[in-house]
């Protein structure tokens, strides 16, 4: 059987969990996640544990933050005033917004707290500061 290596495409189905069993992602009854190894576009860990195994192989394996989404950064959190957001939207914790940038691209934050006249916008990722443990299996490799 072959293995699946750097440059290879493979799908996969996982789980993605927290250290205490919660689940914050899974391809469970969708289709599996598509992907070529060595392209960036999965976090590192995740790349690393599907190098290496063979068609319909599974196995769980925990990612560290530095190797999955990174520290949590503080320098990407700011409290800004309430009225420098958009007067028509009914902010709420949690709630996503895109802020423009002077390069012309936008930036994705989250809100994690409202005050009265502040809020604080985080543009970490989500998962950004956390170990996660994920059950994979390789259902394909082309």
């Amino acid at each position: 059987m072959s293995k699946a290596k750097k440059g290879d495409k493979v799908k996969v189905h996982y789980t993605g969990k927290f250290n205490d069993g919660t689940v914050f992602d899974s391809s469970k009854d969708k289709e599996p996640l598509q992907f070529i190894i060595g392209d960036g576009t999965i976090i590192p860990g995740f790349e690393k544990a599907v190098s290496g195994m063979e068609i319909n192989e599974s196995k769980t394996i925990t990612i560290v933050k530095d190797e999955a989404y990174g520290p949590h950064r503080d320098d990407m959190v700011a409290t800004v005033e309430r009225e420098r957001l958009p007067k028509d939207i009914n902010i709420k914790v949690g709630q996503q917004l895109q802020i423009p940038q002077e390069n012309g691209r936008a930036i994705i934050v989250r809100i994690t707290d409202i005050k009265k006249d502040k809020v604080t916008l985080d543009a970490n990722h989500p998962l950004a500061g956390k170990d996660l443990v994920f059950d994979i299996q390789l259902v394909e490799i082309a």
